[in-house]
C-alpha cells in the first residue's frame, strides 16, 4: 500500500498534476509503471507512430488513440469523444475567480509584459510625461494577457480574424458552456518561423474564421504570457503553431477532443473541426435541449408558483373581504342592539316619568277632592255651579257661598276631565274671566252666588 502512495505522489510531483485519483487512475491504466505513465504523459504518444510530422498529428487527433488510459468514448461510439482528460493547474482556475498567483521565471516575465501592454489598451498606464492616469476598472492579469493577445495579433495581421474573446481562459471556458459551444483554443508562438503564415493564411482565412466564429467560442493566448504558456504545458504542445478544441469537464478537467499541431492549410484544418462539431453536435444539442427544458421546468415552476400566490392572495383578498363584511355586519348588529336598547331604555324611562306623573296626579286630583269635603245640601248659602268643557261635558256641584274661587279650580283638577294645565274659568254673561288675581274671593264676593254658569278656557 505504501508503495502506490509513493508512486502517486512521485508521479504528482514530476507531472504537476493536483487530483491525485487521476494520478491513480493514470497509473493503474499503465500496470503502476511509474516511469512508462511519466513517458507517456509528458510526450506526444502519437511521435514513435511515426517519423512523418504531419502523420504524427493526424494520428495525434484520432479518437481511437489513448494517451493516457482514459477515453470517454471510442471509434463508433456516441459523439462527444473525448480523446484525454486534461487537469488544469490551480492557477488557471484561481485566475478566474480574480485571484492573484504568484509565477516564477518565465510565467513572470510574460504576465508583466502583458499587464504593462493591457494597461495602455484600456487606458490605466502611466499618462504623459510620467503622470499615473487615474484607474477606471480593475481586472485581473488573465484579462490582461487576453486583451494583449487580441490587440497584438490584430496589429500583426489585421482585424479579419477569429472573435478571440478578451477574457480568461476559464471565462472563455464558462462562456462555451453557457452558449453550449465547444471550445477553439490557439496558442500563439511569436518566435516560432511559422506562426506569421500559419496566422496569414489559415487563421485569418475567411472561410475558416466564419466557421470557427459561428460553431466555436474561441480563445487565443501567447505562450509568452502566463496563461499562454500554462496551457501550452497542461496541453502538453510540443509542436507551433498549436490548435485544440476542449469542452468542461468536472472539477479542475477539461476534456481535450481535438488538437492539430503544425503548420495546416485552411482546407486542412476546416476539416479536422468539422469533423468535431458532426461528431459532438448531437452531444451539445442534447445539453442545449436538456438545459432548455430545464428552463421551462423552472419557468413552470416559477409560473405556478406565481399563479399559486396569485390565488393564494386572491383568497387572502376574500377571506379579508369576508371577515371585514362580517366585522360590519357585527358592527351593525352591535350598534342596532345598543340603539334598540337606548329606545327600550328611554320608553321604559318615558313611561315610568308618565306613570309618576299620572300617580302624582292622582294623587293631586285626590288630595283636591278630600280637600273640598262633602258635598252641601241645598240652602240660601249653598251656590249651585255648573261647569262646562271643552268636549261638551257639564258638571255640577253645589259650594257654600263663602267657598274660594280656588275651590272651583281645586273641583275642575280632581275631576281629571282635562289634558291642559293653564286654563280659566269664564261666565258668559257677562263675560268674566275668573283668573289667578281672583282665586281667593269667595262666591258670593265674586258674584256667582246664588249659581253659577262657566265654562273652561285654555290659557
Amino acid at each position: 500500500m505504501g508503495d502506490v502512495a509513493d508512486k502517486v505522489a512521485n508521479f504528482q510531483a514530476i507531472t504537476g498534476l493536483d487530483d491525485p485519483d487521476l494520478c491513480a487512475e493514470i497509473l493503474s491504466a499503465h500496470n503502476w509503471d511509474l516511469e512508462l505513465a511519466i513517458s507517456n504523459f509528458t510526450s506526444n504518444s502519437t511521435n514513435d507512430t511515426t517519423n512523418n510530422a504531419s502523420e504524427a498529428t493526424t494520428s495525434s487527433t484520432n479518437p481511437e488513440e489513448v494517451e493516457t488510459g482514459l477515453v470517454v468514448g471510442a471509434a463508433g461510439g456516441p459523439p462527444g469523444l473525448a480523446w484525454k482528460i486534461v487537469t488544469l493547474p490551480f492557477s488557471i482556475i484561481s485566475g478566474s475567480m480574480g485571484l492573484v498567483s504568484g509565477a516564477v521565471g518565465f510565467g513572470i516575465w510574460a504576465a508583466s509584459g502583458a499587464l504593462s501592454y493591457g494597461l495602455g489598451l484600456i487606458g490605466l498606464n502611466s499618462g504623459q510625461n510620467g503622470e499615473s492616469s487615474t484607474r477606471l476598472v480593475s481586472v485581473s492579469a488573465a484579462v490582461l494577457e487576453a486583451m494583449d493577445f487580441v490587440a497584438c495579433f490584430e496589429r500583426d495581421f489585421g482585424g479579419t480574424r477569429p472573435n478571440f474573446v478578451a477574457e480568461g481562459f476559464m471565462d472563455a471556458l464558462q462562456r462555451s458552456r453557457n452558449e453550449y459551444k465547444l471550445l477553439f483554443v490557439y496558442l500563439h508562438s511569436p518566435d516560432h518561423p511559422d506562426t506569421p503564415v500559419f496566422c496569414e493564411r489559415t487563421l485569418c482565412n475567411e472561410g475558416l474564421m466564419a466557421f470557427i466564429n459561428e460553431n466555436f467560442v474561441a480563445w487565443g493566448g501567447s505562450i509568452r504570457a502566463s496563461e499562454g504558456f500554462k496551457m501550452s504545458n497542461s496541453l502538453k504542445a510540443s509542436r507551433f503553431p498549436f490548435c485544440a478544441v476542449v469542452m468542461a469537464a468536472t472539477n479542475q478537467r477539461i476534456a481535450l477532443l481535438q488538437q492539430a499541431e503544425g503548420s495546416k492549410s485552411p482546407e486542412e484544418l476546416l476539416t479536422v473541426l468539422q469533423r468535431v462539431i458532426e461528431e459532438s453536435a448531437p452531444v451539445l444539442v442534447t445539453a442545449r435541449v436538456e438545459a432548455e427544458e430545464r428552463r421551462n421546468n423552472v419557468r413552470l415552476r416559477e409560473e405556478q408558483d406565481a399563479a399559486y400566490r396569485a390565488a393564494l392572495e386572491a383568497d387572502q383578498a376574500r377571506e379579508r373581504q369576508r371577515i371585514e363584511e362580517q366585522e360590519r355586519l357585527e358592527r351593525e348588529a352591535a350598534e342596532a342592539e345598543r340603539k334598540r336598547k337606548e329606545e327600550e331604555e328611554t320608553q321604559e324611562r318615558a313611561a315610568h316619568e308618565a306613570a309618576e306623573r299620572e300617580a302624582a296626579l292622582a294623587k293631586m286630583r285626590q288630595e283636591k277632592l278630600l280637600s273640598l269635603g262633602p258635598e252641601p245640601e241645598k240652602g240660601p248659602d249653598v251656590t249651585q255651579v255648573l261647569v262646562r268643557f271643552p268636549t261638551g261635558e257639564r258638571k255640577e256641584r253645589r259650594f257654600h257661598c263663602t267657598t274660594t274661587l280656588q275651590s272651583l279650580y281645586d273641583y275642575v283638577d280632581s275631576l281629571g276631565c282635562l289634558e291642559v294645565d293653564n286654563y280659566s274659568l269664564v261666565s258668559n254673561f257677562p263675560r268674566t274671566v275668573y283668573g289667578s288675581e281672583k282665586l281667593s274671593l269667595s262666591l258670593k264676593d265674586a258674584g256667582l252666588h246664588p249659581q253659577a254658569s262657566l265654562f273652561i278656557e285654555s290659557s
